[in-house]
């Protein structure tokens, strides 16, 4: 029987990563729910999933930094 090879979790790159992008997605959240504003909360919330099942912490930066840039652009855009 195969096993699955799950060193990845135990980088250090990916475990630091994690905490950073979950910490600041549960600011987005945290803001989103006080504010009652749905865009921070679904993008704290993207962020947070991406935390948990990126592949890589290059991936996970770069997707979590893109959903800021979206939250960031939608708020601009008045929604």
């Amino acid at each position: 029987m195969d096993t699955i090879n799950q060193n990845f979790l135990l980088d250090q790159n990916f475990l630091w990563a994690s905490c950073i992008w979950g910490a600041i997605a549960g600011g987005y959240c945290l803001y989103g729910w006080k504010q009652r504003a749905l865009i921070p909360f679904l993008g704290g919330f993207a962020m947070t999933i991406m935390s948990f099942i990126g592949p890589n912490a290059l991936v996970m930066s770069l997707v979590c930094v893109a959903a800021m840039f979206a939250v960031w652009w939608l708020l601009k855009r008045g929604y």
